[in-house]
């Protein structure tokens, strides 16, 4: 049972938020974390990361009983970590994201893509080698039409000539919302998904799961592909420091940076209560 006065589900981002900027997450953080599930608040992970890194995500965030990965287009309840079961998938069609990069490309000029349609732990990502992609992955360079002649779990596009801002701007002016979602998570790239995922879709699916409504779900988050659960989520939405204007605007509170374990430290005082 849930102490009266607190949330009943947290989900936090991860990469800006609860990750520090060397990639690491602090034995603090994972200990708060700890003592939330033991008073029985349920911890979600909630990234644009998709199932190929499964493994990378299970160690970050070792407290959460659920993942929603791939920005909502992937939920899998890890509550019994020897047999975790997957709730939810969605991919978005190769004959769809082409008609999207085209569109992009008329709109802006050439982009660089790459797209993520293997979900197997440290599955490679297909396309353009593009010197900015800042995290270690194998990348199997393939031309745009092998690229597209399957469905995917998300593409990435980065425009050389564009800001990433301007680029997401364009993109979800042009694309219809019914045939792909567009979003930015602080990588230079926009990130195309099928139509209805953010992290707000994902999180309903775990929250229908273990009957919790979302006004009892308090989250964390730094980047605009934050802003959908910041949009569902009732209890609180919470900021890190370092987070894009968007996602500060949209904030009830701001804690700390990532790099100064904001999530951590706001659900300790939080604990103390």
């Amino acid at each position: 049972m849930v102490k009266p006065g607190l949330p009943k589900l947290i989900a936090t981002d991860l990469d800006g938020t609860l990750v520090r900027s060397d990639d690491t997450v602090s034995p603090y953080t994972h200990e708060v974390l700890d003592r939330v599930r033991a008073a029985g608040i349920r911890v979600v992970g909630a990234t644009g990361r998709g199932p190929r890194l499964t493994g990378l995500t299970r160690s970050d965030i070792r407290a959460a009983e659920f993942l929603v990965l791939a920005q909502g287009g992937w939920v899998v309840d890890h509550s019994h970590p020897d047999e975790p079961v997957t709730l939810h998938t969605r991919r978005l069609s190769g004959r769809a994201l082409a008609g999207i990069l085209a569109d992009l490309e008329a709109a802006v000029g050439p982009l660089s893509v790459l797209v993520e349609a293997l979900e197997h732990d440290d599955a490679p990502l297909w396309g353009d080698r593009d010197p900015t992609w800042r995290y270690p992955v194998v990348i199997e360079e393939r031309p745009r039409e092998a690229c597209v002649a399957v469905d995917v779990i998300k593409a990435f596009a980065r425009c050389a000539d564009c800001d990433v801002d301007d680029l997401l701007a364009t993109a979800q002016r042009i694309v219809p919302p019914e045939v792909a979602s567009v979003t930015q998570a602080g990588m230079n790239f926009v990130e195309i998904c099928p139509p209805g995922v953010d992290k707000a879709s994902g999180l309903a699916v775990v929250a229908q799961s273990v009957g919790i409504d979302p006004g009892d779900v308090l989250v964390f988050g730094d980047m605009p592909n934050d802003l959908p659960m910041f949009g569902w989520a009732g209890w609180g939405r919470v900021a890190v420091a370092n987070a894009h204007p968007s996602i500060l605007a949209a904030a009830d509170e701001v804690t700390l940076t990532n790099d100064a374990d904001g999530v951590a430290v706001f659900l300790d005082k939080l604990l103390s209560r």
